[in-house]
């Protein structure tokens, strides 16, 4: 929901976050602007982004004795909202690097009159409002860190395995999270809201009730970043905990008290249900499962980097036998070796947009076994299940 726009000051040591938030004039409010998948919320927010690219890139700033180069990364989405009599508030994040020896006062005296005198500065075709033109400190601002937001870019190097690859890194995959079955971990979910988790059904086979269920956050097992209770699991009503035909894998969890977002635990964002990923891009798989089959759970969050792989490939007779349905995905490589596995279940399947937006592509469902030649893993679409995740939970 939010624009996560960086600063970044020379030689300094420690971040600053800000919510900016300011009236445009001279665009009229969409209930489209409501959804951040839909295309006339990311034309929007694009627009902003590039008005705020033109005001504050290669700024050069005086602060205190030091001549200091400003730069701006536009990675992430804005805010969009009413604004009485009319327009739109656009509400962006902006996180300085200042020296940690500065008051937090001293510091945000300094970005309210830069923030002031850039967005004065310079025209476009947006026209702001001086005078909505709003300033918030940290703690508020890191509350609105939008879904789909990591704290930093990171990279990476070719393919690697949940079983037996590549480890995550904090505030890495902050939507990641681990539901457990008497303290237990049982299978990984994604945050969609500061109060709802989606997962795959069949995680609660045999046991639905809430009470003996809890979640938690962090890259982390033990110990994590925050716990919480469940309060409500809702179970997709098509799905059969007595037939093996995986369909309906789908299942939303309501905890029984809000995520305290923060930069590293935070929402993924839903697709649309129109929305189409192609076959063969690249996406990333999640999750605390064994490193080998029938293997344990891991107590450090791994990640595999899989591409998409069409269902008329999926379906021949060597791989699944057209056993992949429309309400399911495959992912991965036929010639196997890079896999989600027991343990990774329910968790995320995800891929950035052009904007550095994360989307929830799958929800880890089934497979033959773990990085098996020709048997992909086998993911449920969550674009086909989006309508239904919406009239449980209203994201």
């Amino acid at each position: 929901m939010i624009s996560y726009l960086s600063f970044f000051l020379s030689s300094v040591d420690q971040d600053r976050y800000y919510n900016a938030s300011f009236l445009i004039t001279n665009v009229n409010y969409s209930p489209q602007y409501e959804r951040q998948t839909t295309d006339e919320f990311r034309n929007l927010s694009e627009d902003i982004e590039t008005m705020v690219n033109k005001k504050f890139l290669c700024l050069h700033l005086t602060y205190g004795e030091e001549f200091c180069n400003c730069v701006l990364g536009n990675r992430g989405d804005c805010a969009l909202s009413l604004h009485d009599p009319g327009g739109v508030v656009a509400s962006v994040v902006l996180v300085f690097k200042f020296p940690s020896a500065d008051s937090e006062a001293t510091t945000w005296g300094h970005v309210n009159r830069v923030l002031l005198r850039r967005l004065k500065a310079t025209s476009t075709y947006l026209d702001v409002d001086q005078s909505t033109v709003r300033l918030t400190g940290n703690r508020a601002a890191l509350s609105l860190i939008g879904c789909g937001i990591r704290r930093q870019a990171f990279s990476f190097t070719g393919v690697e395995r949940i079983t037996g690859g590549q480890r995550a890194r904090e505030g890495e995959w902050p939507w990641q999270a681990s539901i457990q079955l008497d303290g237990t971990h049982r299978c990984g979910a994604s945050i969609i809201s500061n109060t709802w988790l989606v997962t795959a059904a069949h995680c609660f086979r045999g046991v639905r009730d809430p009470r003996r269920w809890t979640a938690s956050f962090g890259i982390l097992l033990r110990p994590p970043k925050q716990k919480k209770f469940v309060r409500r699991i809702i179970v997709h009503e098509r799905y059969s905990d007595l037939l093996l035909d995986h369909e309906h894998d789908v299942a939303v969890v309501e905890l029984a008290s809000a995520i305290e977002f923060t930069s590293d635990v935070h929402s993924v964002c839903l697709p649309e249900a129109t929305h189409i990923f192609p076959d063969n891009i690249s996406c990333f798989v999640t999750g605390w499962g064994a490193l080998e089959n029938d293997g344990y759970s891991v107590n450090q969050l791994r990640q595999a980097e899989v591409r998409i792989i069409s269902t008329e490939i999926c379906n021949r007779r060597q791989v699944y036998g057209g056993a992949i349905t429309p309400g399911m995905l495959c992912a991965g490589y036929l010639e196997g070796q890079v896999d989600a596995c027991q343990g990774d279940s329910g968790g995320p399947l995800v891929h950035a947009n052009s904007r550095g937006i994360w989307y929830l592509v799958g929800i880890v469902s089934w497979g033959d076994e773990c990085g098996k030649r020709n048997k992909p893993g086998v993911y449920t679409r969550v674009t086909y299940y989006r309508n239904w995740i919406h009239s449980k939970t209203g994201i």
